[in-house]
């Protein structure tokens, strides 16, 4: 099988997994290449490397996470050279009719259900008030507009008081510091204003490290970060210095933030997934086009068993384990049975 991810620099949980993949089947079975980091510009390489893996003899399935622009066209001309080539694309960066057409399986994470999810675990917490932290410009995109009305609308049906704060944006004339200043300052006061029983969420990746330092130190509530994952904010708000041989290591990660949370009196009070989603789409993936090419799984399209796949993969860095929800995309009147929205069960921290 061959397995396109971004590069170390670009995204390393997902390289990461990939190398996961390769020390565990060998060169022999497994080939790894990377899109450029510059990916929107240089589309072309993207494409030229997935037809390449394609023509490679013996390939018969190829994993690519994320699924960034360029990657369809890839896909339509790595057909021609190999048409029973099975496809699975993780974390697509382009719209649902143009990615399901050509990949196999799409996967993605569920970010509207989010919307329910991330309150029902805020309310299982103890929440009393749900701070929601954004901007203009990520609240003039559909999805994320629309997952923050499924929050509000799920705080009042829970009794749950909603606040909607505008944080400056990253990209501004403050940038990320700015950005980041304002969390540092402004949770203390919600907290002082609205009592430790308040849940805070922000949409922006770069925030969710000082809203983890500030919701740790004011003993507040923390149900998930944007893009769930234990790697995710935690690791860099904790002050942990990851050793070289722990680089990716889940087991290791969800073992010294909940020693830190258990030292500082917050057992429970925050949560997350307890794998990144994208190692796990090039993981179970991997699994899936594992058994796909040595005859094991007959369909392209066995969406039960890859489910049970992803929980075996969760299990087996988090025995604990959680359940995965699978739903295929229904979006603007049309269905996507290929597309499948992803949900993982929460890890208490």
């Amino acid at each position: 099988m061959a397995i396109l991810t971004g590069t170390v620099s670009q995204n390393e949980e997902e390289y990461r997994a990939a190398q996961n993949v390769l020390e565990k089947y060998g060169p022999e079975h497994v080939i790894l290449m990377t899109y450029p980091d510059k990916f929107t510009e240089e589309q072309e390489t993207t494409i030229s490397n997935i037809v390449s893996l394609a023509q490679t003899p013996g390939i018969k399935a190829m994993v690519i996470v994320q699924a960034v622009p360029g990657v369809s066209a890839g896909i339509a001309q790595a057909r021609e050279v190999n048409p029973d080539l099975l496809v699975i694309a993780g974390t697509p960066g382009e719209d649902p009719p143009e990615i399901a057409s050509q990949a196999d399986i799409v996967l993605a994470a569920d970010e509207l259900a989010m919307g329910t999810t991330v309150m029902e675990q805020a309310v299982a917490m103890g929440a009393k008030t749900f701070i929601h932290y954004s901007f203009p410009r990520h609240m003039s995109y559909a999805l994320l507009a629309a997952r923050r009305d499924l929050l509000k609308e799920n705080a009042e049906k829970a009794g749950v008081t909603f606040l909607e704060v505008d944080a400056p944006d990253p990209t501004g004339d403050a940038g990320l510091p700015g950005a980041q200043q304002f969390i540092m300052e402004d949770v203390p006061k919600q907290v002082q204003e609205h009592g430790k029983d308040t849940a805070f969420f922000s949409t922006n990746c770069g925030m969710q490290i000082p809203l983890i330092k500030q919701v740790v130190e004011t003993g507040a509530l923390y149900p998930q970060p944007c893009c769930p994952s234990p790697f995710h904010g935690f690791p860099a708000a904790l002050d942990i210095e990851v050793p070289d041989d722990k680089k990716g290591d889940i087991p290791y990660m969800i073992e010294t933030v909940r020693g830190i949370m258990a030292e500082r009196n917050m057992t429970g009070r925050t949560s997350t997934w307890p794998v990144p989603v994208a190692m796990m789409f090039v993981e179970a993936g991997a699994e899936y086009a594992k058994e796909f090419t040595q005859g094991k799984i007959t369909t392209k399209d066995d969406y039960d068993h890859l489910k049970t796949l992803m929980e075996a993969y969760i299990a087996d860095v988090y025995p604990e384990g959680a359940d995965v929800t699978i739903t295929p995309l229904e979006e603007s009147g049309n269905s996507y049975p290929n597309f499948l929205m992803v949900l993982v069960g929460f890890l208490n921290l």
